[in-house]
């Protein structure tokens, strides 16, 4: 269980302060992975975040100034939820010898500060294991270390800031995250850091008033990383809704699941979005939370390749919409993140979802607009020779 906001918590660079005038969407182009072409040996769309940025850019929704540069997570940040010990095992680096032509794999264990064989550890399979990518197995860690875990941690920390700005302003998006797979001490199907299990505890232990959180999953997988973490912790209610034949079929991690709703291979819009319905209006009615953390995967569309669901890209968008309403209807702060979608076209259903939830009035742009408008009178102003005048009020 953690505690009570302390004293003790580390100084960290995600709770800074952000302008106002700033839309709580979060994104940096350090998002995207793009090295060597090796990320497209998974079919995970590992440059989605930009595009979805590219398509709102296109829609005039957002500028580069309007929108908050998301920040990497340091170890510190980290260590609130990780032990140190997985993170050391992010870190290994591999050292081949050639013994009579027989190769022997060892790996520096940053621990122990001492080379150990591979064939009595699993520790130098870890980031190639966790990115389902198994050349990364062969790459200078430093590489690994640059290209692939630093992204994620770019990621996790505009999880963790967007956190902070739902609570502000109502409402805020992560563009990436939602690495659900991962908890305190393992990873898993792409899912390298625990950003929502992190964004919850910073705000438990640095935001006041936030002591009840509502996890509402709707990737098509179990979200079995944050149920492992908060498996005993009676302050976070968790909704999942996901196909019950695909990875990872965690029986463990089923038991922190207060809402579980199973899907069949196959399920369509109609059923979908009435269970979505149903069961997010049952989960913020059995308990009303001061967050709710929304992991909005695209991979429930049809013809994706991992998801196994027959979602159209009308129902993603409707299946938002849904959640997005549930919360405000209620006034609790809803922080969303990405998380899985596996189709090229996955990132302009993203786009489409975020310009919905505008025309629906359910993500307000106001402090957006009053800059602009404000921006625009003093432009007015300016070029007729008005600023710096002095006026008399009659």
């Amino acid at each position: 269980p953690f505690g009570p906001p302390s004293f003790s918590s580390h100084c960290t660079e995600l709770y800074t302060s952000i302008p106002q005038a700033c839309l709580p969407i979060v994104y940096h182009a350090d998002y995207n992975i793009t090295f060597m072409g090796l990320e497209k040996l998974h079919p995970f769309d590992a440059g989605k975040w930009g595009k979805v940025i590219h398509f709102l850019k296109e829609e005039q929704f957002i500028s580069d100034g309007s929108i908050v540069e998301a920040r990497e997570a340091t170890e510190d940040d980290l260590l609130v939820v990780h032990t140190k010990r997985y993170l050391n095992r992010l870190k290994v680096a591999l050292f081949f010898f050639n013994t009579s032509n027989f190769y022997w794999i060892f790996y520096y264990d940053s621990m122990t500060c001492s080379l150990q064989s591979l064939i009595s550890s699993q520790w130098s399979l870890v980031v190639a294991t966790i990115t389902e990518i198994p050349p990364l197995l062969f790459l200078p860690n430093f590489l690994v270390q640059r290209k692939v875990l630093r992204p994620l941690r770019t990621q996790t920390g505009g999880t963790i800031m967007a956190g902070k700005l739902a609570v502000d302003r109502g409402w805020a998006i992560n563009v990436g995250g939602g690495f659900h797979h991962c908890s305190s001490d393992r990873g898993g199907g792409f899912c390298a850091y625990a950003d929502i299990t992190l964004a919850i505890k910073f705000l438990f232990e640095r935001v006041e008033g936030i002591s009840r959180a509502t996890i509402i999953d709707l990737d098509a997988h179990q979200g079995n990383g944050h149920e492992r973490d908060f498996l005993d912790d009676k302050r976070v209610f968790i909704m999942d809704m996901y196909n019950r034949h695909i990875y990872p079929g965690d029986g463990y991690a089923k038991r922190a699941i207060k809402r579980k709703v199973e899907l069949d291979w196959g399920t369509e819009d109609l059923e979908y979005l009435q269970k979505v319905e149903l069961h997010s209006d049952g989960a913020l009615n059995e308990v009303q939370p001061d967050i709710i953390v929304y992991n909005a995967g695209t991979d429930v569309l049809d013809g994706d390749p991992l998801g196994g669901l027959s979602i159209s890209p009308q129902g993603i968008v409707k299946r938002d919409e849904i959640v997005f309403r549930a919360a405000k209807r209620r006034g609790i702060p809803i922080l969303m993140v990405t998380s899985g979608g596996y189709q090229k076209k996955t990132a302009r259903i993203i786009a489409d979802s975020i310009l919905n939830l505008h025309r629906q009035g359910l993500i307000e742009t106001e402090a957006l607009e009053k800059e602009g408008s404000s921006s625009l009178v003093t432009s007015m102003m300016s070029s007729s020779g008005f600023v710096g005048s002095k006026f008399t009020a009659l």
